[in-house]
């Protein structure tokens, strides 16, 4: 919706299977000599492949704008969340690893675009370096002081929350990676401080007619606060049908964009057959806690044939070759 609000065109491409970020290669093939730019989210627990983005930014003279809502504090080869692209943006909202209820921050090392942002969050005022005495139409985007102060006191703690959910994280891994029908997601090696909003892994539905979903509900009656539908694909979500008579520049020689036409097969499989998504304030507990993860896990798993006898329908379904199920979206079958 920024892209849209700023005259853009938003372009959509699938995502990695391994870290559920954008597929750099995916990004390469959709460049065009309109494109300006590149969005990337460090997603959950990863980074964008940020290496392979700034090669193809390179190559094509595009900016790149990250999306650091859930990388408080993380590192990529040595360098923060954020000061990696040309800007860096962070969201504030309550259930950030940082939050201030709402709100958000912009890094940059570049001065003319310090001053720009400057100006456009501050109604237009020039900046308090004004070097390069752009005017611009601005708007009231400042946080306030109340804000920024329930923040300051958390940068405090954040390293030393941040490693503890990491070492959890890597304990919770070990545990799941022994179990069959569940793969847990491969370490990022250029990544040297990880940051975890969400803790995801993928359940492997196989031959059953125990669906992720019904995992996921079988898990949280275990006492496990977890999630499978954490994000749908913006190609599919109803929360994104943006119309071209309030966003004209969607319409080209006489036919609108329909954003239902981009093709991400991997983010639409993880969104609704394979991922788990569990918390990141869970992984404040101890090396106990995750173990009870994995024992609840281990549990639902041994008895996904007992979930399909206890419902009929589910033999049916299992009934159906793997063609004919439906995949399941938010309330209709796509």
């Amino acid at each position: 919706m920024a892209v849209l609000m700023a005259g853009g065109v938003p372009i959509l491409v699938d995502v990695d299977p391994d870290t559920y970020t954008i597929n750099p290669e995916s990004a390469r093939a959709a460049v065009t000599d309109r494109t300006r730019a590149i969005l990337p989210v460090h997603l959950a627990m990863f980074f964008a492949d940020m290496d392979a983005l700034r090669e193809l930014a390179l190559d094509h003279d595009l900016w790149i704008v990250e999306d650091c809502a859930h990388a408080h504090g993380g590192q990529w080869r040595g360098r923060g969340a954020g000061s990696i692209g040309d800007l860096g943006c962070f969201s504030f909202q309550s259930s950030k690893l940082m939050a201030s209820g709402e709100g958000g921050m912009i890094l940059t090392g570049r001065l003319d675009l310090f001053e720009r942002v400057q100006s456009l969050v501050n109604c237009g005022r020039a900046s308090s370096t004004d070097r390069f005495r752009e005017r611009l139409a601005g708007g009231n985007y400042r946080m306030t002081e109340f804000q920024a102060a329930i923040l300051s006191g958390q940068l405090d703690r954040l390293l030393e929350q941040n490693g503890t959910r990491a070492a959890n994280a890597a304990i919770l891994d070990q545990a799941l990676a022994a179990l069959p029908g569940i793969r847990t997601l491969p370490s990022q090696p250029h990544v040297t401080r990880q940051a975890i909003y969400q803790y995801v892994f993928e359940y492997r539905q196989g031959d059953s007619s125990v669906s992720r979903d019904m995992f996921v509900a079988a898990l949280e009656a275990e006492g496990i606060p977890c999630d499978g539908r954490f994000y749908e694909p913006l190609n599919r979500s109803d929360l994104f049908r943006p119309d071209a008579r309030t966003y004209p520049q969607l319409v080209a020689n006489g036919t609108a964009l329909d954003f239902r036409g981009f093709h991400c097969p991997v983010a639409e499989r993880a969104a609704y057959r394979e991922s788990v998504w569990i918390p990141h304030f869970v992984f404040l507990g101890t090396a106990q806690d995750m173990r009870d993860i994995a024992a609840a896990v281990e549990k639902v798993m041994g008895n996904l044939e007992e979930m399909e006898r206890a419902d009929p329908a589910l033999a049916a379904h299992k009934s159906m070759s793997r063609a004919e199920r439906p995949i399941e979206g938010r309330g209709k079958n796509y």
